[in-house]
């Protein structure tokens, strides 16, 4: 099949969840709790690499490449191809679940309620969205759990491009719906516009920067994390931030890991 094509930017988020999945099975194995690996929109397990010119792993590989192992791995994709090839690359493990299926109703009614804190039973799950195609009742039930953490996929580029105009008067009421259903609500208004700052009451669209710390706020008051790092911003080949890179979790040990691989990798390329 055709590989998706990815960047230099995309690769280092591969290796940001690869390094964190690696402390969190050591951890969660040595505490002797049940633990699983879940991607939201693994796509076809390889990728295309367009610095390197050669198929990479994605992130179901890498996770299924860990050791001491994740007991699970719950894989789920739209695309049949990509479903497919990861039911033949995975083929003949026992352990690994792949669903061809809206992640937004698996993840809720199949996946999270496997993963019950009562139950000494723990989720890392990959919330990677290739836009505004993820619900945040998604994300609030993970949060609500106390037994998941979660790495996110906060695209400011679909956001920009299609709601986050300077004259939101001219968004498409459907393409403002998108970003409501992924914020929850519609305070995202709120956090993208400013108008107390001028004389006549303009909207003043808030940069990027302003916009992901007010999601941030929401992860942890609105979701229920209590520990939400700075996201790291990712960009495209000309610097632009394309998406934001979240971690949330229940746990600060957590928290205080991801942050120093964010710290690791932050500056990374921009020279």
């Amino acid at each position: 099949m055709k590989f998706d094509i990815i960047g230099y930017w995309s690769e280092i988020k591969l290796e940001i969840v690869r390094e964190y999945a690696q402390v969190y099975s050591q951890i969660l194995t040595s505490n002797h709790l049940h633990h699983v690996y879940i991607d939201a929109f693994a796509g076809a397990g390889l990728h295309l690499s367009k610095a390197k010119g050669e198929v990479v792993p994605g992130s179901p590989l890498n996770a299924l490449s860990i050791r001491p192992p994740f007991k699970e791995f719950h894989l789920i994709d739209l695309d049949s191809a990509k479903v497919k090839q990861l039911r033949d690359l995975t083929a003949g493990q026992n352990n690994v679940h792949i669903y061809e299926e809206n992640c937004n109703d698996v993840l809720l009614k199949k996946v999270f309620p496997q993963v019950q804190y009562a139950q000494y039973k723990r989720g890392l799950c990959l919330l990677d969205p290739y836009g505004l195609h993820l619900d945040w009742s998604v994300i609030q039930a993970a949060g609500q759990m106390r037994s998941i953490e979660i790495f996110l996929n906060f695209p400011v580029a679909d956001m920009n491009r299609n709601v986050l105009w300077r004259n939101s008067a001219a968004v498409d009421v459907q393409q403002a719906q998108r970003l409501t259903a992924f914020w929850g609500d519609e305070t995202w208004k709120q956090a993208a516009y400013e108008t107390s700052g001028n004389l006549f009451g303009w909207e003043e669209k808030q940069s990027n920067d302003v916009i992901a710390a007010a999601f941030r706020e929401r992860l942890q008051k609105a979701a229920g994390f209590q520990h939400v790092p700075e996201p790291i911003p990712m960009r495209n080949t000309k610097g632009a931030i394309v998406y934001y890179l979240f971690f949330a979790s229940p746990k600060p040990v957590a928290a205080k890991i991801v942050t120093d691989i964010f710290e690791k990798y932050r500056n990374k390329g921009m020279v």
